[in-house]
């Protein structure tokens, strides 16, 4: 069956993008501080990695062969990413400036759940609401959709935050009240 280099191809392939997909989402899971899941990933890829190079380097008469690990390591990057997309790990900070400081935004940002700080800032044109929100990355499309229902012609700004220490927020997340 490995002697025909259709199949072969196609295992090659296959093999490389389930391993450069689990080496993604380790490396993500690793910045992310979840070390022991990471590990356990890692255990995981490394025989799928093996397996796979040693296909190609038992048959390196076979261009296709080669051909076929770099695409599949190419589509295997492109998946890990989505598959982490779709996971949504960790969180975001979104700092938002309005020219609607006089709409009740921050209040309506609250009953949705999210946590908001807000002050009054000034702009080059005038006075201007400033807030700092924190959310997890699953409820990042629905921030921005209400952001812009209230404000479309808000400035937002997003980031990844580090670490996250104390405040009624953490309690709230973990309570599960965020996007309700």
């Amino acid at each position: 069956m490995l002697q025909n280099s259709v199949v072969m191809v196609a295992i090659i392939l296959s093999i490389n993008i389930v391993y450069v997909s689990f080496f993604t989402i380790r490396m993500i899971l690793t910045l992310k501080g979840q070390r022991y899941l990471a590990a356990s990933i890692s255990s995981v890829e490394v025989v799928i990695y093996v397996v796979g190079l040693g296909l190609v380097l038992d048959n390196l008469d076979q261009i296709q062969n080669l051909i076929a690990y770099a695409v599949g390591y190419a589509l295997g990057v492109l998946v890990g990413m989505k598959i982490e997309e779709k996971l949504a790990l960790g969180y975001i900070t979104v700092n938002v400036i309005s020219n609607e400081w006089e709409k009740p935004f921050t209040k309506l940002l609250r009953e949705k759940g999210y946590g908001v700080t807000s002050w009054m800032a000034y702009g080059m044109e005038g006075d201007r609401l400033a807030m700092q929100i924190l959310t997890p990355r699953k409820y990042e499309e629905s921030l921005y959709k209400l952001i812009k229902e209230i404000d479309p012609k808000a400035f937002i700004i997003a980031y990844e935050p580090k670490t996250i220490y104390g405040g009624f927020w953490v309690k709230s997340v973990r309570k599960g009240r965020l996007g309700q």
